[in-house]
């Protein structure tokens, strides 16, 4: 079996089995795969290789953007268009229909952030992105001094565009997804092999932040990427591969990948398939219940 089952509910939510395909290889390091459901292609990036790729089961990888900035965590906006965390440049940006390019964060009080990571969208427009310091060591970005004194987590404005620090106190905050009816936001903090999460407040900000879940296991991996599916269902990575988690915080079980994963999400017709970034190489397998359109 490529699963480990730690409570009978991951068969509902994945099978009782997750054979897992090897799509493409030989890259540097993968990341921010996101699926376009209008125009059924997976976008991901290569972030030491400088390069987006473009994936579709028709042609397989093509180039998307090169280069990239060093390009790491992507989601889609209300209106699809792609927004991006770029590690050399410590830019959030959106990319419009027309392929040009909008910055819209660099700086937060003056000092350039440190290397926007992963990055999701709220029903309203709100922007939320994690801005750990990984983008700034050799190899992941661009070997830099750190200008803030914190690692933190920030909201983007959809009317005025202000950027505000939503919490300072991670070690490195990594992925981040919020409950169904947005009332919670969920954040990894890598180094500290946790999730936690926060209550949602109606100006967009949070409090009341938490440990919610421990990522544990025997196998090799970090709580990275994260994200929902519609039922409600919380998925991680972490040691093994991806966990699956219920509302409940239990851990179901989790489906073993081949290499570190450090991001995925679910694709093709029924949103089924889920696409994994691990390692050097792109990957896809079966679930039970489907991920979520995002536009």
């Amino acid at each position: 079996m490529n699963v480990e089952i730690r409570d009978e509910r991951f068969r509902d939510v994945v099978g009782d089995d997750a054979p897992v395909e090897e799509l493409a290889t030989g890259f540097d390091f993968t990341e921010g795969a996101m699926w376009n459901h209008v125009e059924g292609y997976l976008i991901f990036s290569d972030m030491p290789g400088n390069i987006m790729r473009k994936w579709t089961n028709e042609g397989g990888v093509e180039v998307f953007r090169e280069p990239s900035n060093m390009a790491n965590g992507n989601y889609y906006d209300l209106q699809g268009r792609l927004v991006t965390c770029e590690h050399s440049t410590s830019r959030v940006t959106r990319t419009e229909h027309d392929g040009s390019i909008t910055v819209l964060a660099t700086h937060y009080d003056g000092k350039e952030l440190n290397s926007p990571n992963d990055i999701i969208v709220k029903s309203d427009g709100s922007i939320y992105f994690t801005d750990p310091s990984f983008g700034r060591m050799e190899y992941y970005g661009v070997e830099r001094e750190q200008e803030l004194d914190w690692r933190g987590v920030y909201r983007l404005s959809p009317g005025s565009g202000e950027l505000t620090l939503l919490v300072d106190d991670f070690d490195q905050p990594n992925g981040l997804t919020f409950s169904l009816d947005e009332s919670q936001l969920f954040i990894n903090d890598t180094m500290r092999a946790h999730i936690r999460v926060f209550d949602v407040n109606d100006d967009g900000t949070i409090s009341n932040g938490r440990v919610w879940a421990d990522v544990t296991g025997e196998r090799d991996g970090l709580a990275d990427g994260m994200k929902i599916d519609t039922g409600g269902y919380l998925y991680s990575t972490g040691p093994g591969g991806v966990q699956v988690f219920a509302s409940d915080a239990t851990c179901l079980g989790t489906i073993y990948v081949p290499q570190g994963v450090t991001n995925f999400t679910w694709g093709d017709d029924d949103l089924c398939s889920l696409y994994i970034n691990a390692g050097n190489s792109l990957y896809r397998t079966r679930v039970k219940v489907p991920g979520r359109k995002l536009f």
